[in-house]
């Protein structure tokens, strides 16, 4: 009964432990952009969410990998968890209201700016912004694949340079929408062709310089 009272216990200290890790948020408010508005929530062992709207019902969830997680969160503690300002006061052009914010617990802190010249700012920015292109690609293949299937490839197209380009994250939440168009028929050949191309390069099958 003891040792049984002493697992119990330190399961229960692991949750409290794992409840107690800091997570980042970052935001995005830029009206007459499509789209106007996104947000993402990430916790320390990688676990995110992405939504295009604060009212988003149908987040999108993913998960990074450890070392981009890592290299996310060096940056948020090399900009001293939010505490300090990071907003430039140059006279720039909107181009979106961005936060970050520091979660840990009850605690909380956070700045707002519309544009930095700290660089370490700039790179968790760039980071976030990944991420948000990543998502926003998922979600246009998802509707492509639903209601497109003639746009499917055209979508295929955009996400191979994306890919390409290295703006893509997280890529092996693509892998079964990918196979999906690869295996069915009615899809056009050269999508089909295409989302084999890039499910064998998102599983790392395919060396790409």
């Amino acid at each position: 009964m003891s040792s049984r009272l002493c697992l119990v216990s330190v399961l229960l200290l692991a949750c409290a432990a794992a409840s107690a890790a800091p997570s980042l948020f970052y935001s995005k408010a830029f009206p007459g952009s499509a789209p106007a508005y996104m947000e993402i929530h990430l916790e320390q062992d990688g676990s995110a969410v992405y939504k295009d709207a604060p009212d988003d019902e149908q987040p999108l969830q993913f998960k990074l990998s450890e070392a981009d997680t890592a290299a996310i969160f060096q940056l948020a503690e090399k900009l001293e968890k939010f505490t300090r300002p990071i907003e430039s006061g140059l006279k720039v052009a909107n181009m979106g209201m961005k936060t970050f914010r520091w979660e840990d617990g009850a605690s909380k802190t956070e700045q707002k700016f519309n544009y930095s010249q700290d660089l370490d700012a700039q790179a968790l920015l760039e980071w976030f912004e990944k991420i948000a292109e990543s998502e926003q690609y998922l979600g246009r293949l998802d509707r492509a694949v639903h209601f497109d299937k003639l746009g499917v490839n055209q979508v295929l197209l955009q996400l191979e340079l994306a890919y390409d380009r290295k703006r893509l994250l997280a890529v092996d939440q693509f892998v079964p929408m990918l196979e999906r168009v690869a295996k069915n028929e009615s899809f056009l050949n050269m999508a089909r062709e295409r989302a084999a191309y890039l499910a064998d390069a998102f599983r790392g099958k395919v060396k790409t310089e």
